[in-house]
C-alpha cells in the first residue's frame, strides 16, 4: 500500500475505494468500464452505494433505486465471476475474506488467489473490505494476508481507532496517484482526536498480540467443536460463527441474560470479543455460550 485516504467510516472507506476504482479503469480502459462486481451475501456499508455493492437483496429493499454499476456473483463460483466480468466491462472486484454478515463464512484462499490472479491479467482493480475483518482480527494486521494476496485498495474501520469514528482506504501502486486535486475529500477525515487514537491501537497490534488472537480462536474452536447444539463452527481468527440446533436468536437472548454479548449473521450465532480479552473471561464465556446452546 502506498498512500491512505482518511474517513469517518467503513462506509466512506468503501465510497473512496470505488471512486478509485472507477476512475482507474476509466482513464485505463474507456468511460464504459464502471461496473463494480461483488460477492452474493457480502455486506459493504450503508450509504445507497455500498448498499449498491452489498450482496443482499433484503438490505436493498425499502431503498430503491440504488446506485447503479454493480453486480453480485455467488462466492467460490470463479467461472461465473469471470463471465460476468467480460459480460459487464468490469472496473473493479470487491470482496471480504470472511463475509461477516453473510454468516461469518470465508470465501478460501483458492478462490482470492484466482481473482486476484485473473484481476492482475485483465487490469481489474481488485478492493479487499477489511471494515470488519481488519486491524488484528483475522489473526494478522489484515485478513487478506492470510491467503497471500495483494489486493490493489483495502478499505478498513471498525477496530482501527478503538471505538472512535475512522475509516481508511488504503490504495495501492496501481491508485496510488488517480485523485488530483479536488477528486475526492472528508468532512472530519484525518482528524486529530481519532487518529490519536488509531495510532495507539496500531501500535498495540504486535506479534505476540496476533499469536494470542491466534491461540484464543483455537481454544474456541476446540472447546464448542462436537459440544451439545453446536452443529457447525466457521470464520477466521477471533470472527466466529456458530451454527446452533436452536435458533442463534435464542442462543444470544440466552447468552447476554448470563453477561456474554454476542450478535446474529444470518443462522449463526457471531463472536467479535476483543482481541485483547483475558483467558481467564473468554473460558467464562466460552461456558455460557455451551449452555446456551445445549439447553
Amino acid at each position: 500500500m502506498s498512500k491512505v485516504f482518511f474517513s469517518n467510516s467503513g462506509a466512506e472507506a468503501n465510497e473512496c475505494a470505488i471512486k478509485a476504482a472507477r476512475k482507474y479503469a476509466a482513464a485505463e480502459k474507456g468511460e464504459d468500464y464502471y461496473t463494480v462486481i461483488t460477492l452474493k451475501n457480502s455486506f459493504h456499508g450503508r450509504t445507497l452505494t455500498t448498499l449498491a455493492a452489498t450482496g443482499q437483496e433484503h438490505y436493498h429493499e425499502l431503498f430503491k433505486p440504488l446506485t447503479p454499476g454493480f453486480v453480485s456473483v455467488e462466492a467460490g463460483n470463479f467461472e461465473e465471476l469471470v463471465k460476468t466480468a467480460e459480460e459487464c466491462k468490469a472496473a473493479a472486484v470487491m470482496m471480504e475474506c470472511v463475509q461477516g454478515e453473510g454468516g461469518v463464512v470465508p470465501i478460501g484462499e483458492e478462490y482470492a488467489k484466482k481473482v486476484e490472479a485473473y484481476c492482475k491479467e485483465n487490469n481489474i482493480v481488485l478492493i479487499i473490505d477489511e471494515v470488519q475483518t481488519g486491524n488484528g482480527r483475522s489473526g494478522k494486521l489484515y485478513s487478506y494476508m492470510n491467503y497471500g494476496i495483494n489486493p490493489d485498495a483495502v478499505s478498513t474501520a471498525k477496530g482501527l481507532a478503538g471505538g472512535l469514528p475512522l475509516g481508511a482506504t488504503l490504495l495501492g501502486e496501481k491508485l496510488k496517484d488517480v485523485f488530483a486535486h479536488g477528486d475526492h475529500g472528508s468532512t472530519f477525515g484525518g482528524n486529530p482526536v481519532c487518529c490519536a487514537a488509531a495510532v495507539s491501537v496500531l501500535s498495540r497490534i504486535d506479534d505476540k498480540l496476533l499469536d494470542e488472537v491466534k491461540a484464543k480462536a483455537e481454544y474456541i474452536h476446540k472447546e464448542l467443536s462436537g459440544s451439545e447444539g453446536i452443529e457447525d463452527i466457521s470464520g477466521m481468527g477471533l470472527m466466529i460463527g456458530i451454527k446452533t440446533a436452536k435458533p442463534a436468536g435464542e442462543v444470544v437472548k440466552t447468552c447476554m441474560e448470563n453477561g456474554v454479548l454476542c450478535l446474529t449473521a444470518k443462522d449463526r450465532v457471531r463472536l467479535l470479543p476483543a482481541l485483547n480479552i483475558d483467558f481467564d473471561l473468554l473460558k467464562k464465556a466460552v461456558d455460557v455460550i455451551k449452555k446456551a446452546a445445549a439447553n
